[in-house]
């Protein structure tokens, strides 16, 4: 038995089997870059948690700075001789309260991402 093939059946037997390799490196691909896509998502879901509590966290240290720097400042004006001893105390005792609620805030923050 001879089989004769001339050039033009035999360029297209060559150009569908490239074909077919092709449209299985695409589907392999794809199935990769799924998975790639998936996971970014879930990185960038993670970023915006991430950042919602450094903002949160920020502005805490924020009210906790400003409520010190007040008692500071109060305590200033006493060194001054501008104010009564039990206002002096007062703030003292507002500093320290500001500064306790900023630990047990920071606490319960380390306890709830746990």
């Amino acid at each position: 038995m001879i089989i004769t093939l001339d050039l033009k059946t035999l360029g297209w037997a060559l150009i569908i089997i490239g074909l077919l390799v092709l449209i299985v490196f695409c589907i392999i691909f794809m199935k990769n870059l799924i998975v790639t896509i998936k996971h970014a998502n879930k990185i960038l879901e993670d970023s915006e948690r991430i950042s919602a509590i450094a903002a949160e966290r920020t502005e805490q240290v924020n009210e906790a700075v400003g409520d010190v720097s007040e008692s500071l400042s109060q305590m200033a004006e006493i060194i001054k001789g501008n104010q009564s001893i039990t206002a002096a105390l007062s703030s003292i005792v507002n500093a320290f309260a500001s500064i306790k609620n900023l630990v047990t805030r920071k606490g319960k923050s380390k306890s709830k991402e746990s």
